[in-house]
């Protein structure tokens, strides 16, 4: 009976440690990068030896700001996948850059060395203080000599002084080093948030039959990093093609560094509106005012800063539902072009809450506020061919704040992975752009320039002004085709004719067949608009009163090339029958009925110049007001 039990029990034993799980940590690299304009999906891949029976297989330093429900698994060779889990790891911290740990090395020198300066200057005022106390020379019936006073204040004035210029000497040298020290806080804050987060890791549970060596890859989205595209736009003259150079501004803050990795660009063609100013339909009417055109904000300026008012380099500015924007620098200071009749402006910095603010002014200062973060529970699928293996729930109870649903066997190499979701915006299509040679971004916040590609785009010249809510005349590029080029809306700087003229947009958002890109003022071409106050009139006739307006718009070419030109400007609409407006000049101007919007359409010779009228009388009850520009 003992020899029986004996057998027994090794059996039993034996088969315990036969389930044994063994856990395995996998150090990686990162390997490939698809940037989308927020967040990034990032690829691992590591070929490892695995024994026979089952391994947890625990992916480690990896990014703490991982989408759990994106993590992927691809495994190539004769082993089941049986479930993919996703932890964050409280215990042990990231792993300073160098970079880091010596700015903060320096740092922490320096406070030894302010410290002691301080310490200096309190000797110093002890000692001023002993030597203010003890001024008294002499006692009550001793007699003092004038040799004796001349000594003694010599000797006070020499020590004063002596002790004065330490103390003004101590004073600059704590300045000094104050100043090395912020220098060196601010570097630091532009490679390194202040939070500290756990570090990711991905626990991948597989089993295999016999021994073998499986090539794993792991993919998943990562926040804290996105691109935004810009654009250098050169034209030699009004005859040449535009050449356009596409960048990338890419940044990120996800914790791990990016070296030599696959780099690609990902996002979505948008559609597009101009820059340069639009008219308002022109509606008549009692007690009605004319369209009121205030000057547009174009462009926005300021600075981020955190709940202690320091600057938060690296905070990244958005135009919503655009792919417009900009990184605030180590100052925490900021430009960003933007379009007409954009309304907001979004602000996003790792550990903080996101704020979106109303364009109200041309500067626009921010004060970010701290986001606390809570684990919360995730569910991760492993994806794949469902297998015969019942493992549900295997690692319940080991990793908390973790489900596990299902399981899966990746039998083949064609095994594929479901594609990695990401938010699109309506009507818009997925750009792609490959970066051919290996590429590297350093997790430090800073916007990095990649350029994706160089377009000679032929082009149609023309001017474009609307004189009635300003007399600049802007140069417009119409490019047809471009959508062969998978532009997206960014700013752009200008160079025209060898000169840098300032910035504009490519606003591809609202674009039909042709493409208009503003390359900025002209001011070789000059546009005025008058009133004729010699024909303009008021007077009444019968039971109603007429009022005529009579407007003169001069246009001069003073470059050395011919130019075609758009001149718009606008009659009211009358929106009642008792109000008669009658165009009485156009000066062979298009009129579009509907809006009341004027067109004329030329070409100008080198130093030619050109007038056109617009008149125009409205007619209306004279027992009634009635407001006309």
């Amino acid at each position: 009976m003992k020899t029986l039990n004996l057998i027994l029990f090794c059996l039993i034993f034996s088969n315990i440690s036969g389930q044994e799980t063994i856990e395995k940590e996998i150090e990686t690299n990162v390997s490939g990068v698809t940037v989308f304009i927020e967040g990034a999906q990032i690829t691992r891949q590591k070929t490892i030896e695995l024994a026979q029976g089952e391994t947890v297989l625990k992916f480690n330093n990896l990014s703490p700001f991982i989408d759990a429900k994106s993590v992927q698994v691809k495994a190539n060779g004769d082993v089941t996948v049986l479930s993919v889990n996703h932890q964050q790891n409280f215990l042990e911290e990231l792993k300073e850059p160098d970079d880091v740990k010596t700015i903060e090395s320096k740092i922490k020198d320096l406070d030894s060395k302010i410290e002691l300066e301080k310490t200096h200057f309190s000797i110093i005022n002890e000692q001023l203080t002993f030597l203010k106390d003890n001024r008294v020379i002499g006692g009550k019936n001793s007699e003092l000599s004038v040799a004796n006073l001349k000594e003694t204040s010599e000797f006070y004035s020499t020590q004063l002084t002596d002790l004065m210029l330490k103390k003004i000497e101590r004073n600059k040298t704590i300045e000094k080093l104050n100043e090395q020290k912020t220098s060196l806080e601010n570097q630091l804050n532009t490679i390194s948030s202040k939070k500290e987060f756990p570090m990711g890791e991905i626990l991948v549970k597989v089993e295999t039959k016999t021994k073998t060596s499986a090539s794993m890859e792991i993919s998943y989205l990562v926040e804290n990093t996105g691109w935004y595209p810009s654009y250098d736009i050169r034209a030699k003259s009004i005859n040449a093609p535009v050449e356009i150079i596409y960048k990338a501004n890419v940044r990120q803050d996800t914790k791990i560094d990016w070296n030599n990795v696959k780099l690609k660009f990902s996002s979505s063609n948008p559609t597009t509106s101009g820059v340069a100013p639009e008219l308002k339909t022109y509606y008549l009417d009692y007690n009605n005012f004319p369209p009121v055109y205030n000057t547009s904000i174009n462009s926005v300026t300021g600075q981020v800063v955190d709940q202690d008012n320091q600057p938060l380099p690296g905070t990244t500015v958005m135009v919503p539902e655009t792919t417009i924007g900009a990184v605030t620098d180590i100052n925490g200071r900021y430009s960003i072009t933007i379009p007409t009749n954009t309304d907001y402006l979004s602000f996003s910095f790792i550990g903080f809450k996101t704020q979106t603010l109303p364009i109200t002014s041309s500067v626009i200062n921010v004060k970010m506020e701290e986001e606390f973060l809570a684990l919360d529970e995730v569910v991760t699928v492993a994806y794949g061919v469902q297998g015969d293996t019942d493992y549900e729930g295997a690692l319940q109870g080991r990793l908390a704040g973790v489900s596990v649903q299902g399981n899966s066997r990746m039998k083949s190499r064609e095994s594929e992975s479901i594609a990695v979701p990401f938010q699109k915006t309506e009507n818009q299509t997925t750009v792609d752009f490959e970066i051919k040679t290996p590429y590297s971004v350093k997790s430090d916040n800073k916007s990095y320039s990649v350029d994706m590609a160089v377009y000679q785009v032929p082009a149609y010249y023309q001017y474009y002004s609307v004189p009635k809510i300003n007399n600049d005349a802007f140069l417009i590029a119409n490019i047809t085709d471009w959508e062969k080029y998978s532009l997206l809306e960014g700013e752009a700087n200008i160079f025209f004719e060898e000169t840098y003229i300032g910035k504009s947009l490519i606003d591809v958002r609202f674009a039909s067949d042709t493409l208009q890109v503003s390359l900025g003022k002209d001011k070789n071409v000059s546009v005025s608009r008058k009133n004729l106050k010699d024909f303009t009139t008021r007077q009444f006739i019968g039971s109603k009163k007429e009022e005529t307006k009579s407007w003169l718009t001069t246009i001069r070419n003073n470059k050395s090339q011919e130019i075609n030109m758009i001149i718009l400007d606008q009659v009211p609409i009358s929106k009642r029958e008792e109000i008669e407006v009658d165009i009485q000049d156009l000066s062979g101007g298009k009129q579009n009925k509907e809006t009341g919007e004027i067109k004329w359409e030329f070409t100008l010779k080198p130093s030619e110049e050109k007038d056109f009228n617009l008149k125009y009388s409205v007619k209306y009850p004279k027992s009634r007001s009635l407001i006309i520009e």
